[in-house]
């Protein structure tokens, strides 16, 4: 862990998801589950989500991103995480129009005038495997969970990591805690899923709370925004564009019709990033991993 003691951090949020932005493309190190874990501490540098930047791989993106959530286990996608380190980059080179590669593939990504940053999260799945879940489903829009059936039938797809959508009366009113913390582990979700909570507001407005796989529950959650966008569509309770109001603000989602007019279209998020503060790594933030 001491190979990040005195390398420069941004501390961002994006909604109040909390962000932390590591630009390791000068001097790659890889970044420990146990040093996430420490610097996610509240004595130090806590966190949602990690943004890690190293060189890119390839010659038409900024970097490649790696993304660690705050128990130090690994995400391929970050909405909110994403539009923080496109306005970083814009800020840094001037231009508006940035892209980065991460597991989850290309993330094409505008800076606007009045500082808020669409992203492409790129095209939803819904295979069981893609997702993916333990077992074959017949319908992924509409699945039952063991345990939980008096919550109705979970819409479940990817964004580049597992998501489950429910939609309730008033999701106000959902112990997400509780709900969200049982049902991230559920069996269904071999590599564990992200939990959401949903209710409509108007014709094509939801309120959405949300456990996030990994960093519990979280002020805002891109990726969740995103997926209960094209659950909703996709249900046939929304169109295809929405505003997602979640506990820290407003996303606005649009998912695009595919070219064939199917379910494959991509799905472009927007909304606001803020910097908070800015340093250097102490070896204390990186103490012993609670």
């Amino acid at each position: 862990m001491d190979s990040l003691a005195h390398r420069p951090f941004v501390k961002m949020n994006g909604l109040g998801n909390e962000i932390l932005v590591l630009d390791l493309r000068a001097d790659p190190v890889a970044v420990a589950p146990a040093a996430a874990r420490a610097l996610a501490r509240r004595e130090a540098l806590p966190f949602d989500q990690a943004m890690v930047l190293y060189p890119p791989r390839r010659p038409d993106t900024s970097a490649f991103v790696r993304i660690l959530n705050s128990d130090g286990s690994a995400s391929a996608a970050c909405g909110n995480g994403t539009r923080c380190i496109a306005a970083l980059e814009a800020e840094a080179t001037g231009s508006g129009h940035v892209r980065f590669e991460s597991e989850a593939g290309l993330l094409d990504c505008r800076v606007h005038a009045d500082g808020t940053v669409t992203v492409d999260m790129g095209a939803p799945r819904f295979s069981w495997r893609d997702i993916p879940l333990a077992r074959d489903v017949d319908d992924t829009s509409a699945v039952t969970i063991a345990g939980f059936e008096q919550f109705g039938p979970a819409s479940l797809l990817s964004m580049g990591n597992p998501h489950a959508v429910f939609f309730v009366p008033d999701a106000d009113a959902v112990d997400v805690e509780g709900l969200g913390a049982a049902l991230e582990h559920h069996p269904l979700f071999p590599e564990r899923a992200n939990i959401s909570f949903a209710s409509l507001t108007g014709p094509d407005a939801i309120l959405l709370h949300v456990w996030e796989r990994g960093a519990g529950r979280t002020r805002a959650c891109g990726t969740a925004g995103c997926a209960t966008a094209v659950a909703a569509a996709r249900t046939g309770r929304t169109g295809r564009t929405v505003s997602v109001r979640l506990p820290g603000g407003l996303l606005g989602i649009e998912w695009r019709p595919g070219d064939d007019g199917r379910e494959s279209g991509h799905v472009l998020m927007t909304g606001p990033v803020e910097r908070e503060f800015s340093g250097l790594i102490t070896p204390a933030m990186l103490g012993e991993a609670a």
